[in-house]
């Protein structure tokens, strides 16, 4: 699926052609199966590793590629038009946990955990929201860890924990210091083979189905003080330090399911035949076309613009000021207009778009997750209007 765009240099876009070619050969004869029957590809990972699709943003040293922030989020916006569901899981893996994992941990962490991350021989979720806590994560868990001569032992749960059922390692935040609201808070690497580390239930979703996610129970859940990330009741600055980042890496999610929606609504447009003739000389039809191309067009360019913005950007500057406003506009600019974009896919197909089993139902029902997920549309406005009003 090439695009001309003058937005990236030649070896970005030789880079996203390189990931889109992977992405439709070897990740969309998944989809289908994924979306009917929540499954879950074991290997695909160790396999995007063998051929340097991970740890993009973490430096060679350490296993990973040291790519820009913007050219992993051409990866991901690649693998979104195939497999959305797996490039959710993918994300969730590499930035989440794995990128948070380099930016914040220890020598030792870093050393110990971070080659088997970038190679794919394990798998990293983000251990963070609970069932009491979403949009307020911080200021509501209730999660807690509590010092045990060299060992924190944490008891609680964490829901919605995107690839939480096949995960090998987890970037967990506790309560350390439970009256200091959003403050006293630590986060930890977890190995999830460790006793008192249990997924309670797999929970089957309306979309991104395939991608896995869980309610995650500890009990007694025991961590050695050296896999703690950060500073010890430090972890809101971990938090904070990385959510720029995380937002402009969800925005090409959505823009890869809308370039997606468009080349399915073109190609069947020019099928589909009605009183005669192709329906895509219905100049509703076109209508509808031109209303798609326009709106992918403007999330390219504010998606790519903001990943090129905050690639320069350190974890000192990041979570507040322009760049904390830009990137809360992305995603939520991105997120919603994809929400517009596939609404009128689904209407260029008519009733085949209803149709459970089709590949633009597919995409029509993910959707929503995009303007839940990461914070809510309306938590992204308070954002942009706290720093505008500021």
């Amino acid at each position: 699926m090439p695009v001309d765009t003058t937005l990236i240099n030649d070896e970005q876009q030789a880079l996203l052609d390189h990931a889109d070619k992977f992405a439709r050969e070897q990740l969309y004869p998944l989809a289908a199966k994924m979306d009917r029957e929540e499954y879950w590809p074991q290997g695909v990972m160790k396999t995007l590793g063998d051929l340097g699709f991970m740890g993009m943003t973490i430096p060679e040293e350490y296993g990973g590629v040291g790519c820009s922030l913007l050219e992993a989020g051409l990866v991901l916006q690649a693998f979104s038009r195939w497999n959305h569901a797996f490039a959710l899981s993918w994300v969730a893996h590499d930035n989440l946990c794995a990128n948070n994992i380099y930016n914040n941990g220890s020598e030792f962490v870093r050393r110990k955990y971070l080659p088997r991350l970038c190679s794919g021989e394990h798998t990293g979720c983000l251990g963070l929201t609970e069932p009491g806590a979403g949009s307020d994560a911080l200021g509501s868990m209730r999660t807690h860890a509590v010092a045990d001569g060299d060992e924190f032992v944490i008891n609680g749960s964490k829901l919605y924990i995107t690839n939480g059922p096949v995960a090998d390692i987890c970037l967990l935040y506790a309560k350390t210091e439970l009256n200091k609201g959003s403050k006293g808070i630590t986060a930890f690497v977890v190995e999830t083979n460790s006793p008192g580390f249990n997924v309670a239930q797999k929970l089957e979703k309306m979309g991104f189905r395939g991608s896995q996610t869980a309610e995650l129970v500890f009990e007694d859940l025991r961590v050695p003080k050296e896999n703690i990330i950060g500073e010890l009741h430090q972890g809101h600055k971990v938090v904070m330090s990385g959510l720029d980042f995380e937002r402009a890496l969800i925005a090409p999610i959505s823009l890869g399911i809308a370039e997606r929606a468009l080349q399915l609504s073109v190609a069947y447009a020019k099928d589909r035949e009605q009183f005669g003739q192709s329906i895509s000389s219905f100049q509703m039809v076109q209508s509808h076309l031109a209303d798609m191309y326009v709106w992918v067009e403007s999330m390219r360019a504010l998606c790519t613009d903001v990943l090129v913005e905050v690639s320069g950007v350190s974890e000192a500057e990041a979570g507040r000021g322009r760049i904390h406003a830009r990137t809360a506009a992305s995603v939520m600019y991105c997120a919603n207009t994809c929400a517009q974009v596939l609404n009128s896919a689904v209407q260029v197909h008519g009733g085949s778009g209803y149709i459970w089993e089709t590949e633009i139902n597919r995409l029509f029902r993910s959707i929503k997750l995009l303007e839940i997920g990461a914070g809510t549309t309306e938590v992204r406005k308070m954002i942009i209007a706290g720093e505008l009003l500021r």
